[in-house]
């Protein structure tokens, strides 16, 4: 099938079948990855270079956007005191819950250590959108829950980078590698200090005097795709690349305006994401999660279960009342884009297999149903009233 038409195809569906998840209360990534999944088996080549290609811009784009718009780190700085220690623990056991299925299915260690990550990351977009529709984005706990879902993306960012600098090897690293690594790491988040703090204010003064029509979105464009590259060259992967220049450009009042803001989602959300979306319905095999049903379920109960326990407990010790300790523990559950980057970017380099790889979709596409569900539940059962969220 041609290109453009499998662009034309993915877009139109994912933007029609996405709409109709909204309208039903669910996110409108079951739109991409359902449009991935009628499109599959009309698709000569759904995992051609070409598609392959736009998919991986559309997780640049996914991370940077989620970045650029939605991550301050002056707003991490002032809850992370309060949210450090439930957010530990909610990654921590959900960590735990995913290497040690993996470990009793007898996978391989890397492995293990991917679906782990997939497990421990939480969903800024779900968090915003479940606090939002039940008023409670105001509200204790909610200003901790969607800070701690900050600062858990952060933290799964930085692990994923590690992983996939180690999953390069195949194996785990000798001394000298594990040098290299760390040295890749450490390299590339210095130049991002440097051209984030020192750089980019400059050149975003002098953009601002530039008289060709749309300089300043197109820098922005620019500069997510150049620490990308970055990130790839020290080892890394561009998401983290582009994740990581979102949250330098979002500190720049010069770079972080509404209307930019507005274009960068546009073309992000418009084009490049749903074709990232739907390459991952295009991936599921449903056949392979019919014969491995028990592995399925399992991923499903101890990835909620891990982020539910995590963030109770970890709330717990910050000796909040129950019902608050629960509604931080459900709203550290829901996931959407970071595992699915993480999962898709282990099945291309071989880490990951396509039974781990179906069975975690299905496990994000679970997790966006229930927890605002439990989410609603719990703050009725704490109101005492049978209170109304909108799309839930």
């Amino acid at each position: 099938m041609d290109v453009i038409l499998q662009i034309f195809l993915v877009v139109l569906l994912a933007k029609i079948f996405g709409e109709l998840s909204i309208r039903l209360g669910l996110p409108s990534i079951f739109g991409g990855i359902l449009a991935g999944i009628v499109l599959g088996p009309f698709f000569a080549e759904p995992n051609g270079e070409i598609f392959s290609f736009l998919a991986e811009l559309g997780a640049i784009f996914l991370f940077f956007t989620a970045a650029y718009n939605e991550v301050s780190i002056r707003y991490i700085q002032t809850l992370s005191k309060y949210t450090l220690i439930p957010t530990f623990t909610h990654i921590l056991v959900a960590f735990v819950c995913g290497y040690t299925l993996g470990y009793i299915f007898d996978l391989g260690f890397l492995e293990n250590i991917f679906i782990g990550i997939a497990f421990s990351s939480t969903s800024i977009g779900s968090v915003v959108n479940m606090l939002i529709g039940c008023n409670y984005l105001s509200k204790n706990p909610g200003p901790l829950v969607l800070s701690s879902a900050i600062l858990n993306n952060f933290v799964g960012v930085i692990m994923l980078g590690i992983i996939v600098s180690v999953a390069t090897y195949q194996r785990l690293p000798g001394g000298r590698e594990i040098l290299t690594i760390i040295s890749g790491v450490v390299g590339f988040l210095v130049i991002m200090i440097v051209l984030g703090y020192k750089v980019y204010p400059v050149l975003f003064k002098y953009i601002h005097r530039m008289q060709i029509k749309e300089s300043i979105f197109a820098f922005v464009i620019i500069i997510a795709l150049v620490s990308a590259y970055l990130a790839e060259i020290l080892g890394l992967h561009s998401v983290i690349g582009a994740f990581i220049g979102g949250i330098f450009l979002s500190e720049i009042p010069l770079a972080r305006i509404e209307d930019i803001q507005s274009k960068v989602s546009g073309i992000s959300y418009g084009v490049f994401i749903p074709m990232f979306y739907a390459f991952i319905g295009m991936s599921i095999d449903f056949s392979i999660l019919q014969t491995n049903g028990l592995f399925t379920i399992a991923v499903i109960v101890l990835a909620l279960l891990g982020k539910l326990l995590g963030g109770y407990i970890g709330s717990k010790i910050l000796k909040v009342n129950s019902y608050d300790s629960l509604i931080f523990g459900i709203g550290s559950m829901p996931k959407a884009d970071v595992e699915l980057v993480v999962i898709s970017i282990g099945l291309s380099m071989g880490v990951i297999d396509d039974v781990s790889y179906s069975a975690i979709v299905l496990m994000v596409a679970t997790s966006v149903v229930v927890s605002p569900l439990l989410l609603k539940y719990t703050i009725q059962a704490k109101e005492g009233a049978n209170i109304g969220c909108r799309g839930i």
